[in-house]
């Protein structure tokens, strides 16, 4: 269980195939495989070593086929940014993590001079954007065409292949340990439960330092398909280059799929090449899912959930129940059946199992679930237990072993797709000169699933606007973790031990729903 082996697959299958399609260039198999060779053998010639990091800091493009697997190939580990994070959060993880080495695209050079400033570890920062290479900085195509292609090491198995950081319930983001196995492990589950489209042609619309756009890189690495690159989510782009490029694969987040549909121009294009779509990050409203069903008739819809921790799958509702009687009888709501090669609980506190149409605590087990969060040893042991991983999500299965999620147990967000803790929101708010006192909640997002909603406490004689306050959080957060809207009040609503009642908070806005997560 290597990552690599799909590389040496494909070329010796198809080397003249495709492997990546961006703005109308193709790159193949032959090509791709000498280059991560090449990369192997520029950072071994930089001093790294088997295990150490190297980070990237880019939208997504073809150098992303360089990263990933020519780092698996010289046994050294990813750590993929967060384009979306500030600066601050940026900083941890690349300082956390003992980043060495940065590759940087035009969209975030300007951010260079600071992080080297925050992170004194990062020995090397390589530019590999189009944009002139500042001084001091290394330009990434020479660097790479002057290497010696070096022999594949073949690292597999449980060595650590990616540290992928989430959002902290203590306001810093955690590194979730994702080994070779576990990636692999976690795609070929997937692909046993459907049907591959042949060929496979998959649209790379997710951001790749999620963990759904790393699983569908390793998905396609394995199958030996060809991926058609989006740098962000434009939906004329998109739209144009799906029916160009005759994709026939796509995994997208609600919001996006809304966003498609919805699209003036949608109508325009044949996207009738289109044979499975796979949904997942956030729950979709059944409204939108027919509506999107009759809109791509020939495409198989498929919903997976999951979490960075299990790489990501943990469920899968395939195809079949997305119509006929399963839209009739509630199925198609259903998060799906534990995927192959794991196991799913529903337990109470204590951890027994608890009978089917209860309510407790999703847990699940497989070779898929993570190694455990980088150096916080306290926090692996709270979600890792007796081989179980506690996802903090509450749901209950019915008799057949579908499983339901009805509530969120951890004090969590998701935000068209991104994972917010309210803890790291509400730290930030806290710290503002006029807050006595908040709490952070998710209210229903017609678009985003949920958007992130402010109770704010002032001070005696203290004012601030809203705005002020999302500006704030702002300076250390990401934006999709501000709130997009604040409701003051006098007091916050406290159980006997002194605890906020968020269940009293959420109820006005979730009222007349059947789950309290959108």
């Amino acid at each position: 269980m290597y990552l690599t082996q799909g590389l040496h697959r494909a070329v010796q299958q198809f080397p003249q195939r495709a492997v990546t399609v961006e703005d109308g260039r193709r790159r193949d198999y032959r090509t791709q495989m000498d280059r991560c060779a090449r990369l192997a053998g520029a950072l071994a010639g930089a001093g790294l070593v088997p295990g150490d990091r190297v980070a990237i800091l880019a939208l997504n493009g073809a150098v992303h086929w360089d990263y990933f697997p020519g780092l698996w190939w010289g046994g050294l580990v990813a750590n993929p940014v967060n384009t979306r994070w500030s600066l601050k959060e940026m900083a941890y993880s690349l300082s956390d993590s003992g980043a060495r080495v940065l590759l940087v695209d035009d969209a975030f050079l300007e951010r260079i001079p600071e992080l080297r400033r925050l992170c004194p570890g990062l020995q090397q920062v390589i530019h590999v954007g189009a944009a002139p290479t500042p001084a001091e900085l290394t330009a990434y195509e020479p660097w790479l065409a002057a290497a010696e292609a070096v022999p594949d090491r073949r690292v597999g198995g449980d060595q650590l292949a990616v540290i992928l950081y989430t959002g902290g319930t203590t306001g810093f983001p955690k590194g979730v340990m994702l080994s070779h196995s576990n990636l692999w492990s976690s795609a070929v589950g997937r692909l046993a439960e459907t049907e591959v489209p042949s060929p496979f042609v998959t649209l790379m619309a997710v951001p790749l330092f999620h963990t759904a756009g790393l699983a569908k890189l390793v998905t396609q690495l394995i199958v030996g398909g060809t991926a058609v690159v989006e740098a962000g989510f434009r939906v004329d782009t998109v739209l144009a280059d799906m029916a160009a490029e005759r994709v026939t694969d796509v995994i997208l987040v609600p919001s996006m799929i809304q966003m498609l549909i919805d699209h003036p121009t949608f109508a325009d294009h044949d996207l009738s090449a289109l044979e499975a779509l796979t949904y997942g990050a956030s729950p979709i409203s059944q409204a939108l899912l027919e509506r999107a069903m009759a809109a791509l008739p020939g495409a198989r819809f498929m919903q997976s959930y999951g979490m960075t921790e299990a790489s990501p799958v943990i469920t899968v509702n395939p195809w079949w129940n997305h119509r006929g009687e399963a839209l009739r009888n509630g199925r198609v709501r259903s998060a799906g059946r534990a995927g192959w090669g794991l196991e799913v609980r529903v337990v109470d506190p204590q951890g027994k199992e608890l009978p089917p149409g209860t309510v407790g605590e999703v847990i699940a087990r497989g070779d898929n679930v993570m190694l455990g969060y980088w150096n916080q040893p306290e926090q692996t042991a709270e979600v890792l237990r007796d081989g179980w991983l506690h996802t903090g999500d509450g749901g209950y299965m019915d008799e057949e072993g579908y499983l339901y999620i009805v509530d969120r147990l951890k004090d969590m967000i998701v935000s068209g797709g991104e994972n917010v803790f309210c803890a790291e929101v509400e730290n930030r708010l806290a710290r503002h000169p006029a807050v006595a006192s908040c709490a952070v909640i998710g209210v229903p997002h017609d678009q985003w699933g949920e958007s992130v909603h402010a109770v704010v406490v002032l001070r005696p004689d203290s004012e601030v606007s809203e705005a002020a306050l999302c500006d704030f959080c702002r300076e250390e957060l990401a934006g999709y973790k501000c709130p997009r809207s604040v409701e003051y009040r006098d007091s916050l609503p406290l159980s006997g031990a002194g605890k906020v009642l968020k269940n009293v908070l959420r109820e006005p806005h979730w009222r007349g729903r059947d789950r309290r997560v959108s």
